[in-house]
């Protein structure tokens, strides 16, 4: 690790013959010498992004706060988490001593209501994802160099590219993903190995969560992201796209 090329920062234009040449040493690394990297590169302007709601973020934050105790935790808060997502971030918070940050909508759901009228995530789940992940996110953002993310090639089609660092031209900042080519078998032998908690909802048929409004259960022989915006065209929140 310590032979690795460290990139300049010092300015928003990255240069891609340093990224390509940074991702392909990056590319023999584990997970947790990828998170080390990123920590020495970018903290204290580092965050790392954990929904409570998918494994992927929950193993990134077992590796990220073993290595790193004070590395900035952050979720987004739609108003529309399940009632598990905010018991596993206050079961975290306990385990590991830490305070993740919320960022929340300038709105409520009450308001987004009067204004744009019920149920918007029916009629524009872009615009529904805009107000309540993208705009937060961004907010989240500000001030920082790079995140950490939980992608991972094998989740979607639009994500079969993923590499463990990019530039993030929609906030403007380096995105990390630690397990870019982990499989969903290997996330789960390391959350059951580590005995890192998990939201008990897994186990009820949601292999992937987000709002309660755009979330359903998985049938067998689905795709484990149908149960995402089903019925929509929509499979990003807008958030890696």
């Amino acid at each position: 690790m310590a032979n690795l090329i460290k990139l300049d920062i010092t300015n928003n234009k990255p240069d891609e013959i340093a990224l390509a040449e940074i991702n392909a040493e990056l590319m023999r690394q584990s997970p947790q010498e990828i998170i080390q990297w990123a920590i020495e590169n970018f903290s204290p302007a580092l965050t790392l992004a954990c929904s409570f709601g998918g494994v992927s973020g929950m193993a990134l934050l077992d590796m990220a706060v073993r290595i790193d105790p004070q590395l900035r935790v952050f979720y987004l808060d739609t108003g529309f988490l399940f009632p598990e997502t905010y018991a596993l971030r206050d079961e975290a918070a306990q385990r590991y001593g830490i305070n993740p940050i919320a960022f929340r909508p300038t709105i409520s759901p009450e308001a987004q209501a009067g204004i744009h009228g019920e149920a918007l995530w029916q009629r524009n789940p872009d615009k529904c994802c805009a107000i309540r992940k993208v705009t937060p996110n961004r907010e989240a953002l500000q001030g920082m160099k790079a995140w950490i993310t939980g992608l991972r090639r094998d989740q979607s089609n639009t994500r079969q590219q993923v590499r463990p660092v990019e530039w993030d031209a929609k906030f403007g900042l380096y995105k990390i993903s630690p397990l870019w080519d982990w499989s969903e078998e290997l996330v789960w032998t390391y959350i059951q190995f580590e005995n890192v908690s998990y939201n008990p909802l897994h186990d009820q048929g949601y292999p992937s969560l987000g709002c309660t409004n755009c979330t359903r259960p998985v049938a067998e022989g689905e795709d484990k992201r149908a149960g995402r915006w089903s019925g929509q065209a929509k499979t990003e929140c807008g958030l890696h796209r």
